[in-house]
């Protein structure tokens, strides 16, 4: 398509839409990439964004980062932070899928250790790991017994013997958000979500293994901070609250629906937008029952990570302590939460959502791991199956710029039903596999709908965010084995 006339050129990786695009636009927007990536966006993008620009208390710019594609409400890489007393919450800022995120692992096995053994490896992941839709957990816990799960989070499943301590510091807010009351949750969320915990479910999430080669490192004091070295085999997974964070977000949308306009007088150009004052009742309602579906994804990737160190050990005969089985970091996509930023020469508490995007905090910031800490916060880049993924550091002007926000992934191209239409499944899995991709899929039409065809090229995201300086690169990971919903 012919580049938009409204978007106006800050700089190479910057573009404007002031606030006199659109009637009722508080701060302009502000999408983050190449000219390419943003000339490639549907222009359902903008719409939301500028729609997003209209919300109360919203600080800045409504932000838009590289892998930017249409969503519910928010444009999927959408980021907008709200003033906390005159600022809203909405569940079309977060997404159905609640803290969606990655999880890194490092082992100490190499490429020659593991390929022989990568089609066993990968089928036995796939048998351990339920995958696609509707699918069900190991893990046997009642209704109260889930409850205490969606309060705790990542500790509840230490707890449980489902990982180690140390994986809980390597965790996002150490894998569990403290203002969670499962007294928020509605009963269908909770009979949705309490047999899902350690699967991997449907859609764009997986489960893989890659190869670091050494060409891919960019960084090596980081990367070896971080535990990565030449040839090393690393395993990374995506996944979210599933059904429970569903139904969650869907409770919350359809409250704010009746109360929004004739409580709160708040008017919308767009219903997927609905939302409430953050420090009414009902906002904060939706604030602790979020804070539930964040803990049941934390505890569904530590349930996932503990599985995938018994499939490690039984396949190479050694304890996942001894195969260095350490978890690098787990990131958040889909979430809103209060942050600290420099505002007009002082610190200031906002709120962030955060739809499709990964916080990215610079050096120094007591939320990192202290081990690490003067590097930045590690950022998980997931790619299509075909191609790769990254991991980068976040940085002092993402915090200044964008409140620490950075893309989180490729970032789709053309919708689920145009990829099915164009790929099919069974032959697309042939075609990976020639290329040294071993897959294990649940369902063919799952796997066309994943093709990397139907994906932004990861390394253009990857190199607006190095270019615009929200992130710093460490390394690439090439994939060998996945397994698919």
């Amino acid at each position: 398509m012919a580049f938009p006339k409204f978007i106006k050129k800050e700089n190479d990786y910057e573009w404007i839409i002031d606030e006199n695009y659109k009637k009722g636009m508080r701060v302009p927007a502000k999408i983050v990439a190449s000219e390419k990536l943003v000339s490639e966006m549907d222009t359902q993008v903008f719409e939301q964004l500028t729609n997003v620009a209209t919300l109360p208390g919203i600080l800045k710019y409504a932000y838009c980062m590289p892998d930017g594609h249409s969503g519910y409400g928010f444009p999927i890489g959408g980021v907008g932070a709200f003033d906390l007393n005159e600022g809203i919450i909405s569940p079309g800022g977060i997404g159905f899928d609640i803290n969606c995120g990655m999880r890194l692992i490092t082992t100490n096995l190499t490429i020659k250790d593991v390929k022989p053994k990568l089609k066993g490896l990968v089928d036995e992941l796939f048998k351990q790991v339920p995958t696609g839709v509707g699918c069900k957990g190991f893990v046997k816990l009642s209704h109260n017994e889930f409850k205490d799960a969606i309060e705790n989070g990542s500790k509840w499943a230490v707890e449980k013997g489902y990982g180690w301590k140390e994986d809980l510091e390597y965790t996002e807010e150490h894998g569990c958000m403290k203002e969670a009351d499962a007294n928020k949750v509605s009963n269908r969320a909770i009979q949705r979500g309490f047999n899902q915990i350690g699967t991997l479910g449907s859609g764009n999430h997986y489960l893989e293994i890659q190869h670091v080669k050494k060409e891919n490192i960019y960084d090596l004091k980081a990367a070896e901070k971080f535990g990565l070295f030449p040839d090393q085999i690393v395993v990374m997974f995506h996944c979210g609250s599933r059904g429970f964070g569903h139904q969650v977000a869907s409770d919350y949308l359809q409250l704010f629906l009746k109360i929004m306009e004739s409580k709160y007088k708040i008017k919308i150009l767009d219903r997927e937008l609905s939302c409430a004052p953050f420090t009414s009742k009902e906002g904060q309602d939706y604030f602790s029952a979020m804070q539930c579906a964040v803990n049941m994804s934390f505890a569904n990737r530590q349930v996932i990570l503990h599985r995938i160190r018994e499939v490690f050990s039984k396949m190479f005969g050694k304890s996942a302590e001894k195969l260095e089985m350490h978890q690098v970091y787990d990131v958040a996509h889909n979430i809103a939460k209060k942050e600290k930023f420099v505002i007009g020469n002082k610190y200031k508490e906002v709120l962030v959502h955060r739809k499709g995007a990964t916080r990215a905090f610079g050096a120094g910031r007591e939320e990192t791991p202290a081990k690490f800490r003067q590097l930045g916060q590690p950022v998980i880049i997931g790619g299509s199956m075909e191609t790769g993924s990254y991991l980068l550091l976040g940085t002092e002007k993402a915090e200044k710029e964008t409140f620490a926000s950075t893309a989180h992934g490729s970032g789709r191209t053309m919708s689920r039903a145009q990829a099915k239409r164009t790929w099919k499944g069974e032959q697309l899995q042939k075609d990976i596999e020639k290329k040294g991709i071993y897959i294990k899929t649940a369902s063919y039409a799952g796997l066309a709908e994943e093709a990397g065809g139907a994906y932004k090229d990861v390394d253009e995201v990857v190199e607006s965010t190095i270019k615009s300086g929200l992130s710093k690169k460490v390394a690439r990971f090439i994939p060998i084995g996945n397994i698919k919903g």
